[in-house]
């Protein structure tokens, strides 16, 4: 029971965290209409609001197979990813997050850090539902994503689809 409320209050906090991250963004992106720019933003301002994520960024849907490194913080990410592999290919083929505890568990991971974790990755869409990109963040923490950054990050890249994705 006690650890069920710490992980309660630990869900509160992150919310609360992430509700605070999206009123910056808001204001950052007031008036930008260069996706670039808004993609180089949030990168930058999500990895630095969170200490557990080591590498953060996204990958552009160049073609319907194909995603491609875009803005991202942290080391040397893949420069192409097949939408047929990895954790960031799973994401951008079935348009559904991915959240991954164990990225050694995960058939087809790339590792592009051999630090890596764990990893959650939230596809941007249009509003007609095509893919725009896919924001990638890595942990060196296992299982160091939950319910809370789902939604959080979820959120995020649906106000960037809304923006950017028209």
């Amino acid at each position: 029971m006690l650890e069920s409320a710490a992980e309660n209050l630990d869900q509160l906090a992150r919310r609360a965290h992430y509700d605070a991250v999206q009123r910056q963004l808001d204001a950052l992106l007031e008036g930008e209409d260069d996706w670039v720019a808004a993609m180089a933003t949030v990168a930058c301002e999500l990895h630095h609001a969170f200490a557990y994520f080591h590498w953060t960024g996204f990958y552009r849907a160049v073609d319907a197979r194909t995603l491609v490194i875009g803005p991202y913080q942290g080391g040397h990410g893949c420069l192409r990813i097949d939408f047929a592999r990895g954790v960031c290919g799973a994401a951008a083929r079935t348009r559904v997050s991915q959240r991954v505890d164990d990225v050694s568990a995960f058939p087809g991971h790339i590792a592009c850090a051999a630090t890596t974790r764990s990893e959650l990755v939230v596809p941007v869409l249009r509003p007609d539902g095509s893919l725009l990109a896919v924001l990638d963040v890595d942990s060196d923490l296992a299982a160091a994503f939950d319910d809370a950054d789902q939604a959080g990050l979820e959120a995020i890249c649906a106000d960037l689809g809304r923006r950017f994705g028209g």
